[in-house]
């Protein structure tokens, strides 16, 4: 059914639910922006030891960071979860959905950390290490495979903090954590003589420590709502087929962005290196827009569980907050879309002194500050429907513009030549194409009311 139009709130309900978005994206984004700081830290550390273990490192630390980002369902199940339980006042309720999250985040974490020790040399192998080069990444790999069900419990107890509004305790863990990390990373490098290891072993040692601290927090709630601790098999089970769907969405785009890196690398060096300035630029933004989208499916999910959804009242304050949400990612999509020029062609030297490169650069940027809006309509409508648990259709709609994409890239690879409108056609593609595709399928659904449920 189409949606009907909604009665506008007052002013005061309106600058109240802006404080809200603001009070959980703010801290969201640092949060986020946190996170990477680990492997910066890491990065930089070992970066002395010499190229081999700055190489090792790289591949290791990529092995760990596809597991997490696959796992990341461990968060984005819970939250909404938790958040309309919160929503609809059933404490008990919410704290039981967490507890489900933290037994599926620890059990996932201790099988992948096993099978991933006994097939971490095949594995670095197979992505073209070889020598002194491979045995550093498994020396790295190893180690960190002990953290990882620590790093998944993060994910749980974090979605379950932010299912119950409270972003800001996610960001002073990770702040403290990543501070906490690069010293200890540190003593355990030089001073004590591990090497690529001893950077893997804080790493490791770190996250357990945020894993365990944020999940007593939530032991704490679950004890005050009289929630048992003990694992339930069909709570458990609950998570994996909403995470099952949630995982096949990211898979999709991590296939995608995979596929754009194999064809940028057939483009050449110079391109390829282009290429990673510009999506970690990309990615940068990417951080703020989802915050908005991890405000979104906080709030979605408090609102849906607190309004009666059978009434045209409860669907059009759902309705509403969906428009408001909507109006702040374009907002801040136009924004950092005339950031992009600024950055793209007064900025290429601080990360580049090859003039091609920063030509490159300067070009895309071009390309993505056009893509701003659009990406920023595609990762708060993604926000949304998570928030709404609407994860069959994100899902299935990720297959799509996967489907959609493919040809693109195909065209792109076989068709252009000629290095600087190949680079272009390939940013095109993807701001342009995967992203218009996905904004397209998101935006279809959000205007129809067949996700408020």
């Amino acid at each position: 059914m189409a949606s009907s139009p909604t009665p506008a709130p007052s002013a005061s309900s309106s600058s109240s639910l802006n404080r809200q978005i603001l009070a959980l994206a703010v801290p969201a984004f640092g949060a986020l922006v946190a996170e990477p700081l680990f492997v910066l830290g890491d990065t930089a550390i070992v970066g002395h030891l010499g190229t081999e273990p700055l190489a090792g490192l790289t591949l290791g630390a990529t092995v760990i960071q596809t597991v997490v980002g696959i796992m990341v369902f461990l968060s984005y199940s819970t939250t909404p979860a938790v958040a309309r339980a919160f929503g609809a006042g059933n404490l008990q309720r919410a704290f039981t959905a967490g507890r489900n999250g933290l037994w599926v985040a620890l059990g996932l974490g201790v099988v992948l950390a096993i099978v991933g020790w006994f097939i971490a040399e095949p594995v670095l192998r197979a992505m073209g290490a070889f020598g002194t080069t491979a045995e550093y990444g498994v020396a790295y790999l190893r180690p960190s495979l002990l953290g990882l069900p620590g790093m998944l419990l993060v994910l749980a107890a974090v979605g379950v903090l932010r299912g119950l509004q409270d972003t800001k305790t996610p960001l002073y863990v990770a702040g403290v954590g990543a501070a906490l990390n690069l010293g200890l990373s540190w003593l355990l490098v030089y001073p004590l003589g591990m090497g690529v290891a001893g950077s893997a072993v804080a790493t490791a040692f770190i996250q357990w420590c945020m894993g365990l601290t944020m999940g007593a927090m939530v032991v704490r709630g679950m004890r005050a709502h009289s929630v048992s601790l003990l694992p339930d098999l069909r709570g458990s089970l609950s998570v994996f087929r909403v995470g099952g769907w949630l995982m096949l969405r990211t898979l999709t785009m991590r296939i995608a962005l995979l596929s754009t890196v194999f064809v940028v690398t057939h483009q050449g060096a110079t391109n390829l290196a282009a290429y990673q300035l510009t999506m970690t630029f990309f990615n940068f933004l990417a951080f703020a827009l989802d915050s908005l989208a991890i405000a979104a499916q906080a709030l979605l999910g408090k609102e849906m569980g607190a309004r009666d959804l059978s009434t045209t009242a409860g669907r059009g304050a759902v309705r509403y907050l969906k428009n408001r949400l909507v109006k702040w990612s374009l907002w801040f999509g136009a924004v950092t879309g005339l950031l992009c020029p600024i950055v793209g062609f007064w900025g290429g030297w601080i990360f580049t002194a090859d003039p091609q490169v920063q030509h490159l650069f300067a070009l895309a940027m071009l390309v993505v500050a056009v893509g701003q809006p659009i990406a920023a309509y595609v990762f708060i409508l993604d926000g949304v429907l998570i928030g709404a648990q609407d994860v069959r259709y994100l899902a299935l709609a990720s297959v799509f513009t996967l489907a959609f994409y493919a040809p693109l890239l195909v065209i792109v690879y076989f068709s252009m030549t000629d290095s600087v409108w190949a680079f272009l056609g390939i940013w095109t593609a993807y701001a342009g194409g995967y992203m218009g595709a996905r904004a397209l399928t998101l935006g279809v659904r959000a205007r129809q009311d067949v996700w408020i449920k």
